[in-house]
């Protein structure tokens, strides 16, 4: 009884603050004024206070949150260790990645093919000039596609 009075006398308030607002011609601040002030009134009227009254005096209401807040506190600290540990997830998925390979197949898709000939290369293009290591250009990237199997 006494939130819902609480609740009428602050919209009541705000609609005053609105309605003065509106009359020194700032009408889009009196309109979000008075949308601000309708608020409680509609939460008294839908029982959504009366809810929380009940709620915030019961044992029983406190006990569950009691319960959540325990709940939220194992999921976080499992959390916790299973980043600290690397992930257990991680493990499973390179066991799921290695099981996905069938037995049987093919070389190239284990990725450990072998790289095939490579194609010569024309002589430089005219008017193109030439440097002293133009064969050695594309050693490194040869080197970092080799180290990781490509």
């Amino acid at each position: 009884m006494i939130a819902e009075t609480v609740c009428s006398a602050v919209s009541a308030a705000g609609l005053g603050i609105a309605v003065v607002t509106a009359y020194r011609k700032r009408f889009l601040a009196a309109a979000r004024l008075a949308a601000y002030s309708l608020v409680p009134v509609g939460l008294v009227m839908t029982g959504v206070v009366g809810w929380l009254a009940d709620t915030a005096l019961s044992p029983t209401a406190w006990a569950g949150f009691g319960v959540l807040g325990a709940a939220w506190l194992l999921f976080a600290g499992t959390r916790a260790v299973e980043r600290r540990r690397g992930g257990a997830g991680r493990e499973a998925a390179g066991r799921a990645e290695q099981d996905a390979v069938a037995p049987a197949a093919s070389a190239p898709s284990l990725g450990g093919a072998p790289r095939p000939a490579a194609r010569p290369t024309a002589g430089p293009r005219a008017g193109a000039p030439r440097t002293a290591d133009s064969g050695e250009d594309f050693s490194d990237i040869e080197a970092i596609l080799k180290k990781h199997g490509i």
